[in-house]
């Protein structure tokens, strides 16, 4: 039972990043982009070709999958957001980072294979097994360096400030000299350097496979809509208590309770307090 509720918090935090990651795009944009579990799966898919195929030691990879990362997050804005937001308010979006998910899912796999690849350990140790296998701790270390690098980005910086400007009121932001543009292509490439490094860290415990994004994109939404859009504690919250929930339903009663216990999550929490746990109510002005 330890080892179940170890690695529903390991699950549940690689949710939690990925809710992160959506929360550091809506900031700046309010939208919700599809790519974002595509993201991890950069993370891991890159992270264990720099190693296995490439020979390049674990810093080094860790580096390049960050890079990877960061390079999609801009790259979706750029190709999926910035146009369509110039041109319309409408929720086309939706589309454009839809096309764009699976067109990446699908290279990835032409390129890397269909099938799951082991990814490589990233240190030796001499515990393998159990709840103190690297394979847990590492994903539930990076969420946390995440959360805990967000907040001082968020309080401290200078650029923080600006996002939470952004956020708050993109017309008020642009009347007062911020370039929203470039602040929002910012969001995406850092969303997408923590996307690269969850997806890297997560490794172990998904293997490097072309298909993961598309799973990590609806749980990290599902994870962001329970603990609150735009809440950062709320994405960890709702991450954690999806990966907890999802590995008791698959050893209390079989893997094929996944989806129904995650979607069930969902449905409870959007009928009690449809703004999440964590979200605060839109009040609209009159």
């Amino acid at each position: 039972m330890l080892t179940v509720l170890v690695s529903g918090l390991a699950i549940g935090a690689l949710y939690a990043a990925t809710g992160l990651a959506y929360n550091i795009m809506f900031s700046t944009s309010k939208v919700l982009s599809v790519t974002t579990g595509h993201i991890c799966m950069l993370g891991g898919v890159f992270g264990a070709y720099f190693m296995l195929d490439l020979g390049l030691p674990a810093p080094l990879a860790l580096v390049g999958a960050v890079l990877v990362g960061a390079a999609f997050g801009l790259l979706t804005e750029v190709i999926a957001i910035r146009r369509v937001l110039a041109r319309s308010d409408e929720h086309l979006w939706l589309l454009s980072t839809l096309a764009l998910a699976t067109m990446v899912q699908q290279a990835v796999g032409l390129w890397w294979g269909t099938e799951p690849r082991p990814f490589p350990r990233l240190a030796d140790q001499d515990f393998t097994a159990g709840v103190l296998d690297q394979k847990y701790w590492l994903p539930i270390a990076a969420v946390v360096a995440m959360a805990l690098g967000l907040e001082f980005f968020y309080r401290r910086t200078m650029y923080g400030k600006v996002f939470q400007a952004v956020s708050e009121d993109a017309f008020a932001a642009r009347a007062r000299g911020i370039a929203t543009d470039r602040t929002r292509a910012l969001s995406f490439a850092i969303a997408g350097a923590l996307g690269g490094l969850a997806g890297f860290a997560a490794g172990q415990l998904t293997f490097a496979f072309f298909a993961l994004g598309l799973t990590l994109t609806l749980y990290g939404f599902i994870a962001l809509a329970v603990g609150g859009l735009g809440s950062n504690v709320g994405a960890l919250v709702g991450g954690v208590a999806l990966g907890l929930f999802q590995t008791l339903a698959t050893y209390l009663f079989g893997g094929e309770y996944q989806q129904t216990i995650a979607v069930g999550l969902l449905m409870v929490v959007l009928l009690v307090k449809p703004e999440g746990l964590f979200g605060s109510k839109k009040v609209r002005p009159v």
